[in-house]
């Protein structure tokens, strides 16, 4: 933080307003710092920081020179990590020795963090690259200031691009024109977004008719191209009509209901993926599904207890070690055992990660399958520094062979 410096919000000669983001947090490497929820304005020479209002009631903002930075990049939430925003870090330069005073003298890190808690627009690092190539702030001395002069209209002075200071029937008049030309250029996009979802429902279409004529003349193996494409095109259209809790009076129904959704969708995925998923991933699955309709974690949990009840073909299982999956009511673990001690025999000893690659699962549920092979007297396992690995149990073999 020892890089900020106090200065005022009015703009150098030649310096372009780029942006504005909101509900950003500061960060002194990975330290939390108390300038949160402020506004943070991208210019051709600076990054502004600012308490929302401070910059209309003429106060004092934080400034970064972008000739401090070295290079940036993106740090994204760890995985599992609901709630958590988004960070650019920013590594800095030495502060030069003619700073002019700031929040801190001196700082322990040699970068800053800047926490986008509404979410990190792409368009911010795109324009950050873009700023920083062009380095305007070397073409312009960054001391020399345009001092605004009420007395001097020949006099330019530069304000930041949001604060407008409009008066009477034409101030008025200039807002609303300003206003429907946004909404007009809002609904043109929108239009445009329209146009290209119907234009993808035409190519799903003609794609599922083509499919629909082979099958019915037999005419050789659907294409793997074609297939990929379709399943793309069902993934990205979502859930049609997601189940929401204001649609039901009580909580008991809403859950009953967002069970059977959740059978219909996830049934035929849950199969392909050896009949057994995660509560992890079946939420990243649902809640791309929903679109804006996302599901929390404890809605997801209580409709995924209401499974069994009901009598749906998924059912929620959880392991010994706590793990949470949802699983096809005919998955039969006699049978997973019997797969995992043949591979056992197959290969000497597995470890996790052998068995995911081998079948194509994920670590975790490669893991309690090999759990339940140990439980039923199938494996052996070795824990050592190296690793844990199972072993196929040769004390079955000499029983059987006395």
């Amino acid at each position: 933080m020892n890089r900020f410096e106090y200065a005022d919000s009015r703009f150098m000669p030649n310096e372009i307003y780029v942006r504005c983001d909101m509900v950003v947090r500061l960060y002194d490497g990975d330290t939390k710092t108390n300038f949160e929820n402020g506004e943070l304005i991208l210019t051709s020479h600076r990054i502004l920081w600012s308490r929302p209002g401070d910059v209309q009631r003429g106060n004092t903002c934080l400034s970064l020179s972008l000739r401090h930075i070295i290079f940036f990049e993106e740090e994204n939430p760890r995985p599992f990590s609901f709630g958590r925003s988004k960070k650019i870090v920013l590594h800095l330069s030495e502060p030069a020795i003619d700073k002019m005073p700031g929040p801190a003298d001196n700082s322990l890190y040699n970068y800053v963090k800047l926490s986008f808690k509404e979410g990190l627009n792409p368009n911010f690092i795109i324009q950050l690259s873009d700023t920083i190539m062009r380095r305007t702030w070397e073409f312009t001395p960054e001391a020399e200031l345009i001092v605004s002069n009420v007395n001097d209209n020949q006099k330019n002075t530069k304000l930041l691009p949001h604060i407008k200071t409009r008066t009477g029937i034409i101030g008025i008049e200039r807002s609303l024109q300003e206003k429907q030309k946004e909404t007009d250029e809002n609904i043109s996009l929108a239009f445009q977004d329209l146009t290209k979802l119907m234009d993808m429902a035409k190519d799903m279409v003609a794609i599922s008719k083509t499919i629909s004529v082979k099958i019915r003349a037999r005419q050789g193996d659907i294409t793997e191209d074609e297939t990929v494409r379709f399943k793309a095109y069902l993934m990205s259209l979502g859930i049609d009509d997601p189940v929401t809790r204001d649609a039901y009076k009580s909580s008991n129904e809403y859950f009953k209901q967002l069970a059977k959704q959740l059978a219909c969708i996830l049934e035929e995925p849950i199969k392909e993926v050896g009949g057994m998923m995660t509560l992890t991933d079946v939420y990243c699955r649902v809640n791309r599904a929903r679109g804006l309709e996302l599901l929390s974690p404890e809605d997801l949990l209580h409709a995924s207890r209401q499974l069994a009840p009901l009598g749906l073909p998924i059912v929620l299982r959880s392991f010994d070690s706590g793990v949470m999956v949802l699983q096809i009511c005919s998955h039969n673990d006699n049978a997973v055992v019997d797969r995992i001690t043949e591979l056992l025999k197959e290969k000497k000893f597995m470890t996790a990660e052998d068995l995911a690659q081998s079948e194509g699962i994920s670590m975790l549920l490669a893991r309690e399958r090999l759990l339940v092979t140990e439980k039923y007297g199938k494996a052996c396992r070795d824990d050592s520094i190296e690793a844990l690995r199972f072993y196929p149990n040769l004390f079955l073999e000499e029983i059987s062979s006395e």
